[in-house]
């Protein structure tokens, strides 16, 4: 059996070492609960693709710090 806290600490490591190695990680406690949240909602609607989940919340994550760019 998939164990669901296992592919959410998976997805958020892709997403976290990607956004790092681009430089766009911005505020760390700020990005971990995004990409968490993100990621969560996603096992909770059934997606276990660990490389699906992390890229879903990389996109999320980059459109909420353009529309925080916007803001600002």
């Amino acid at each position: 059996m998939i164990n669901p806290y296992h592919i959410v600490e998976n997805s958020i490591h892709i997403a976290w070492d990607y956004l790092e190695a681009t430089d766009e990680l911005g505020d760390p406690e700020e990005a971990s609960q995004l990409l968490l949240n993100e990621i969560q909602s996603m096992v909770r609607g059934g997606e276990t693709r660990p490389l699906m989940l992390s890229n879903r919340a990389i996109v999320a994550y980059k459109k909420y710090r353009h529309r925080l760019a916007l803001v600002s």
